[in-house]
């Protein structure tokens, strides 16, 4: 190599770390890697942090429901002097129901369905029982006696301060839940 190559080469060496002559534009295929790398790296950590927000977004709603249905278990209880029978829905895998609508095929009491209007004795309690954000799981109401009730839902987010073990329970996947009692 002549003195001018090799001084041309060197100021390429000092100010891009590079051997690529200044005619040649355009990145190497190193440099478009490691930059394909950082950006997946970056959505990775984006799409868990958004799936963790739509967790959290979905166990608000559960526990908003539980509080409205709470209030319709209490409008219940004062017309009717408790709180309605509830049973095993087999439609709904592991799920149990409220006992006390009324339909226009008999005087009842039938079993209340999540995401249907509960209506008794031509009183809407509520125009829509809420059903869980997930198809996946439903809530669970269970009667203790006339005077109590157990009114559950499954938490994605187990961190969640108001939860509580689930018991092993086969209906809460996360085996951690929410509950609201009279």
């Amino acid at each position: 190599m002549n003195k001018t190559a090799l001084r041309k080469n060197l100021v390429n060496v000092q100010q891009g770390f590079t051997l690529i002559s200044k005619a040649c534009k355009g990145f190497t295929l190193i440099e478009l890697l490691v930059a394909i790398s950082i950006i997946a790296i970056i959505s990775t950590l984006l799409l868990a942090n958004f799936n963790a927000a739509r967790e959290r977004g979905r166990d608000a709603q559960r526990k908003a429901d539980m509080r409205n249905i709470q209030t319709a278990l209490r409008i219940y209880y004062n017309d009717y002097g408790g709180f309605p029978a509830s049973a095993t829905e087999t439609s709904i895998p592991s799920s149990t129901v409220i006992v006390g609508c009324t339909q226009s095929t008999g005087s009842g009491p039938f079993k209340c369905m999540w995401g249907q209007a509960w209506a008794i004795d031509g009183k809407t309690i509520m125009s829509t029982l809420p059903k869980d954000p997930l198809s996946s799981q439903a809530y669970q109401y269970v009667q203790t006696d006339a005077d109590t009730y157990t009114l559950s839902a499954c938490l994605e987010n187990k961190s969640d301060d108001k939860g509580a073990l689930a018991g092993g329970a086969a209906w809460c996947p996360s085996n951690w839940m929410y509950q609201v009692k009279p």
